[in-house]
């Protein structure tokens, strides 16, 4: 059964080809995804979605009207997990036995979960991580085939390098990619799939600029990759994993549903940036935020990015237009929802987002923190302000 089969009524989750990029050869032991047309029709029922009453603009329920937690009790419809530690990455795997969503979800201490309403988190794996500096285990994202592989790649900060490991149950991880610089800070990195095949990996540059800007080092560059860890077929240079080069602190990686776009926020120098990239460099600063509220994890919808912050609450929407530039000013949604700081984001279908929620870095955590939440977009699509 292939992924968006599992995810049942739960979530359409969008796939197709790159078009940067050529095909990936398809798994020679798996038959290939088919490419799913997008059928007209209502706005489709999230699991956990609030009903708007009449005249309600569609949004998540309004905090008052939702009870307190209870300890790791949340009343909150959208809730997927919580009492979780600082969730790092969120991938959504299909629909658990009542339709909702079930997920995995990483931590920056080191655990690869399974999460799913009203359960308990299992436990898929317990890594040996350094969260000395802002490294830890930062980024996750799931084979093309996890349906039928159960292969989820994550990233991690080690006593000695920055690196990615796959991870099937019940085996050991294997390290696929090793030597990614470490340094003193600029260690995060952050993982998507290209939506095709390919691993697409963010990495820090180790606190060192200069690496960013050496096309020999690992460091300060957005790469692309087989399932192997090698440098994936059609990348700008041949032999070489590096797509584009010049990142400080990756946040997040995201890319749209027809694979046009790819984005990826950066904590910069001059203050917070998302870059469009396009094979063979970073592509100009397409927003910046000089007040630094902490951009990580992003979704592309077809009219909007909604990138996650992790020092201001809710998140922030960019309209956009179908070419994919920028139509106006961000607008923050959920600052006032009860959620607090966002981390890691990934895309459900065009009317919500995976979200993993970092409180217990800096916000002000309540008895569930930290959670895995479904952001439903306000108005059916259009932004709104708090």
């Amino acid at each position: 059964m292939v992924r968006s089969v599992a995810l049942l009524t739960a979530v359409c989750l969008l796939a197709g080809g790159c078009a940067s990029f050529p095909d990936e050869p398809a798994p020679t032991q798996w038959s290939a995804q088919p490419q799913l047309t997008p059928q007209a029709g209502p706005k489709p029922e999230l699991p956990g979605e609030y009903r708007p009453t009449p005249g309600d603009p569609g949004r998540n329920p309004a905090p008052q009207s939702v009870p307190p937690p209870q300890g790791c009790k949340d009343y909150h419809p959208a809730v997927v997990a919580t009492c979780l530690n600082t969730v790092t990455g969120v991938a959504p795997i299909g629909a658990d036995a009542q339709g909702g969503v079930a997920a995995y979800a990483t931590e920056r201490g080191g655990r690869l979960v399974k999460v799913t309403k009203d359960v308990d988190p299992v436990v898929i794996a317990q890594l040996e991580v350094d969260t000395s500096t802002d490294g830890g285990l930062t980024g996750l994202a799931l084979s093309a085939t996890f349906a039928e592989d159960q292969l989820a790649y994550v990233y991690v900060t080690t006593a000695t390098d920055n690196r990615v490991l796959r991870i099937a149950p019940g085996d050991t991880p294997k390290p696929i990619l090793t030597g990614i610089p470490k340094g003193p800070s600029g260690n995060r990195g952050v993982l998507a799939s290209d939506r095709k095949g390919a691993i697409l990996v963010a990495t820090g540059d180790a606190g060192n600029p200069a690496l960013a800007a050496d096309p020999a080092s690992l460091a300060g560059k957005v790469l692309r990759i087989d399932g192997s860890g090698q440098p994936a077929q059609g990348n700008p240079t041949a032999g070489s994993a590096v797509v584009s080069s010049g990142l400080r602190l990756p946040g997040g990686l995201c890319v749209s549903a027809d694979t046009s776009k790819i984005w990826v926020t950066d904590w910069a120098a001059s203050g917070d940036v998302v870059y469009r990239v396009v094979p063979g460099k970073l592509g100009e600063v397409a927003w910046a935020w000089p007040d630094r509220p902490g951009v990580m994890g992003c979704s592309s919808y077809s009219d909007q990015l909604s990138v996650a912050t992790s020092k201001t609450p809710g998140y922030q929407s960019l309209s956009m237009n179908a070419a994919g530039a920028f139509t106006g000013k961000p607008e923050i949604a959920l600052a006032e929802d009860g959620f607090g700081l966002l981390g890691p984001m990934e895309m459900l279908n065009e009317s919500a987002s995976l979200a993993g929620t970092v409180n217990k870095a800096g916000g002000q955590p309540v008895s569930s923190d930290d959670r895995v939440v479904i952001i439903v977009r306000p108005n059916n699509g259009g932004g709104t302000k708090d």
